[in-house]
């Protein structure tokens, strides 16, 4: 999880201008990206339904996970800042709830493209992990970060992670993305506490050196916390959160170092997912459905 930025206006309507001003592709704007049994998975259309994805992230970030919040968040009830009008919203609906569709969301994906990063000064992640260094290693590829993933208590399935990645794959297809990044967060500020699951990724998860990423110096904490033979694989990756281990089943990999975030009160590790070294069954899996819904 990233630190929501002290200086963002975070109002009602503090987004609008940025928002109507964005060249949307009207190809994948709102139109269904995925779609597993009452689960849809889409793009933002408006503002209403940006309002509503930072006010689920609000209940998981804020009222669950106990997130530090400021006055304009503890009066809007939203986790918001000022990368959400650059970015687009991917969004999981139930479609058997009733209501207007904005108050149908039951999770959301943060995408910011790197063309678009480029007008806000960078990718919001750059304030933990040297993300420049590997973008500037990289010049034929384009990045696409992924962030502020959330999901309400009772959707937190795998169905639903596999809703999320068939939007996600629509979308990189799209857009011809060729790598991904982002956070993932463990609960709480103390590195040790997860000292069997940082160490695993610390040995078996790592990027190799074509993909190295590190956290910033002055915020760099190690992973590697514990002889690794007495570390259980199946415990570690046990006690990974579903996100960390929905990306590793796709064969993301880890920076190194990671990064405490008091704001949110995580421990923040860096995922690399070079697009084409994704494993090829999940390839085919998603792929099917990308190429269905993002033509």
């Amino acid at each position: 999880m990233h630190t929501v930025m002290p200086e963002c206006d975070t109002r009602p309507n503090a987004s609008s201008a940025l928002l109507a001003g964005r060249n949307v592709d009207s190809v994948i704007k709102g139109a269904a990206l995925g779609r597993i049994g009452n689960l849809e998975v889409r793009l933002a259309r408006n503002e209403a339904e940006i309002a509503a994805a930072q006010e689920v992230r609000y209940r998981v970030f804020y009222d669950e996970l106990g997130a530090r919040k400021d006055l304009f968040q503890a009066q809007d009830r939203r986790d918001a800042d000022r990368f959400d009008p650059l970015c687009d919203h991917l969004l999981v609906l139930d479609t058997t709830l009733s209501g207007p569709e904005h108050r149908r969301i039951v999770g959301t994906y943060r995408l910011l493209r790197q063309e678009i990063a480029a007008t806000a000064g960078g990718f919001y992640s750059e304030g933990e992990f040297e993300l420049t260094k590997l973008i500037a290693r990289h010049p034929s590829q384009r990045f696409l970060e992924l962030g502020r993933s959330c999901v309400l208590p009772e959707y937190r399935s795998k169905r639903t992670i596999e809703a999320l990645w068939q939007g996600i794959w629509a979308y990189i297809n799209h857009y011809e993305i060729g790598v991904m990044t982002g956070c993932a967060s463990f609960h709480g500020t103390v590195p040790a506490a997860h000292a069997e699951a940082l160490t695993y990724l610390a040995h078996h998860c790592r990027t190799n050196s074509a993909w190295d990423v590190r956290a910033v110096s002055g915020r760099y904490c190690s992973m590697d916390l514990m002889p690794i033979e007495a570390v259980n694989t199946k415990a570690a990756i046990a006690a990974m959160p579903p996100l960390v281990k929905g990306y590793l089943r796709v064969g993301a990999r880890i920076g190194d170092g990671c990064v405490i975030d008091r704001e949110f009160s995580t421990v923040d590790i860096f995922v690399v997912m070079p697009v084409k070294e994704i494993g090829a069954r999940y390839v085919n899996y998603y792929g099917g459905e990308a190429q269905r819904f993002a033509a």
